[in-house]
């Protein structure tokens, strides 16, 4: 769904970009992905990790789709401001692998988040999402005994991935 307005021709160029991001995002084709960006740069705020450049965002998309194979996502809504598109979103998937120290659950999520996807021109320079990480951790503990849970909590919370280039703001 997109927000009612009358769209300028730029804002519908940068609708564009968005929508087929999604799109090549679900289908796993990363490299049409990382061409809506001349220079691939991602911010995942709750967790203050930075992926910078391609060999970065391309390490991200494998940890992240192997900790979960089926990650996909459903657009809610968008909205257009100056400089960016704001996109809230359902992202879904199944705890299948490794997320950071926390191994494979089984458990499914379903979180709302908000994506900026920010813009010079037309030109993608930015995507930058919020999300509420206890609504997703909930889900992905869900069933696991007590000592488990504080075990993988204590352990998500000790130290950032390696990838990470950059320090929480």
């Amino acid at each position: 769904m997109t927000t009612p307005q009358s769209l300028t021709p730029q804002q519908k160029r940068r609708e564009k970009i968005v929508r087929d991001h999604f799109a090549d995002e679900v289908r796993q084709d990363f490299d049409k992905v990382l061409s809506t960006f001349p220079h691939p740069h991602y911010e995942l705020i709750p967790n203050g990790n930075v992926f910078d450049g391609t060999d970065e965002v391309r390490r991200y998309y494998s940890q992240s789709r192997q900790a979960f194979p089926d990650q996909r996502s459903e657009i809610i809504q968008l909205r257009h401001t100056d400089d960016a598109v704001i996109v809230e979103f359902w992202l879904l998937g199944t705890h299948r692998g490794t997320l950071n120290h926390l191994p494979a659950t089984g458990n499914a999520f379903r979180c709302r988040m908000i994506a900026l996807f920010l813009f010079d021109g037309e030109t993608l320079t930015c995507e930058r999402i919020y999300f509420d990480s206890l609504t997703m951790m909930r889900q992905l503990l869900a069933g696991l005994p007590d000592g488990m849970r504080t075990q993988a909590m204590l352990g998500m919370l000790s130290s950032q991935p390696a990838h990470a280039s950059a320090q929480p703001a």
